[in-house]
């Protein structure tokens, strides 16, 4: 079977959720599999997770929850992710974002599948670091 007869079915990028991250792990990322490592790639999902609460906090963040982290599929050394953020709540001084990431291998470029998802509460912090109410209305989610 060869490497594109073993890829999973090809997923749909989401139009709900805005692209906020796109990176390609190295050799540098990968666990004693060989593949990319699981750590890795939540940091990067809570670095794209935080893209459109610094914008709406207009303001510093900080990370206080994962509710659910869902591996589907290894990801490998050059893989071009893409990680697609949407707001899916907004409080007095936290918000909630989903994201999304998906896989394009260097050799079928043009087909994404779902890699991981989750669930992160940001909440908008001063410069002491203390939670601070959000100043801008929540932004429309058309």
């Amino acid at each position: 079977m060869t490497e594109r007869e073993s890829l999973p079915p090809d997923s749909h990028l989401p139009e709900d959720k805005e692209l906020v991250l796109r990176v390609i792990p190295m050799p540098g990322d990968t666990n004693m599999n060989g593949d990319i490592f699981g750590g890795w790639v939540m940091a990067q999902v809570d670095l794209a997770g935080s893209v459109l609460p610094a914008r709406v906090a207009q303001g510093r963040v900080a990370t206080v929850a994962v509710k659910e982290f869902v591996f589907k599929q290894p990801v490998r050394v050059g893989d071009i992710l893409s990680f697609f953020a949407g707001l899916v709540r907004v409080g007095r001084t936290s918000m909630t974002v989903e994201v999304e990431v998906f896989a394009e291998r260097m050799d079928s470029q043009g087909t994404h599948f779902k890699v991981t998802e989750a669930t992160v509460t940001y909440v908008a912090i001063d410069e002491e670091g203390r939670s601070r109410p959000i100043k801008a209305p929540a932004p429309t989610l058309d």
